[in-house]
């Protein structure tokens, strides 16, 4: 499967994983395939967006803290709140400690129990402080950081959407996206990615090159290790599960590039 955008991936890409004006014009399993094969796409301007916003932040005046803040709060904007109500609804899922079908109607309630917001709380603590050590060192890098995280995430929904992933319910976007991406495409997904993020790196000095490719790495490995915990629990995943992988892998890569 070529890595090649098609304008009806980017559309599912877009359309799908941000609230950008985007029409979804084809709903199947080949669009499904090219759409998360484009998934980076879609988190490298979420992004974007994001750094955009802290770095306007800084030049007003904002302290590192509040530029972190707006940082954090633009992919949660831009994805409706989504992925976090993902990450909520997977803890409480993961949390319940009931079999697969009991802790998949937890994960399909309205409201947030106490695992998912706990786990909301100190992911998002845990994003704005490594943002905010990320600016206070260097605003290029801290811009940076909220890029690579982004980009990273998406890629973890592209990699759970794999061959061989199956879904937990038969119908929702992880039944829809669930086992369309082919290993290879995958692993050449992961390639590319951490490529463009260590040329990001290369901007800043030799040793972000490593930095930034480490932290991908980093994301890649943290994210497979949920997903198969949740293929484990849950008998495959569901929209909520790309939700909480998204967030985690954005953690990490913060995570990793701050202590870095």
């Amino acid at each position: 499967m070529p890595l090649i955008p098609s304008a009806h991936g980017l559309r599912f890409a877009f359309g799908t994983l941000t609230v950008l004006p985007v029409r979804v014009t084809r709903w199947d399993r080949e669009t499904a395939r090219a759409g998360m094969l484009c998934a980076p796409l879609a988190g490298l301007v979420v992004g974007l967006c994001a750094a955009g916003a802290g770095l306007l932040l800084l030049l007003l005046g904002a302290s590192p803290l509040l530029a972190a803040v707006g940082t954090a709060a633009v992919p949660a904007v831009l994805t409706r709140g989504l992925h976090l109500d993902g990450l909520a609804d997977t803890a409480d899922g993961l949390g319940s400690g009931k079999p697969a079908e009991d802790a998949l109607r937890i994960m399909k309630q309205s409201d947030i129990g106490p695992f998912g917001v706990l786990t909301l709380v100190f992911v998002l603590l845990t994003q704005v402080a490594a943002l905010t050590q990320l600016y206070d060192g260097s605003w290029t890098r801290g811009a940076l950081a909220a890029v690579v995280a982004a980009g990273a995430a998406r890629l973890a929904l592209t990699l759970a959407a794999r061959a061989g992933v199956p879904a937990a319910r038969p119908e929702g976007l992880g039944a829809a996206v669930a086992g369309v991406v082919p290993v290879r495409a995958a692993a050449a997904a992961v390639v590319v990615v951490t490529a463009a993020t260590a040329a990001g790196g290369a901007l800043l000095g030799p040793y972000d090159v490593l930095r930034t490719a480490l932290a991908v790495a980093a994301c890649a490995v943290v994210a497979e290790v949920l997903l198969r915990h949740c293929v484990r629990r849950f008998g495959g995943v569901t929209g909520d599960v790309f939700g909480a992988l998204a967030e985690t892998a954005a953690t990490t890569v913060l995570l990793v590039l701050a202590l870095g």
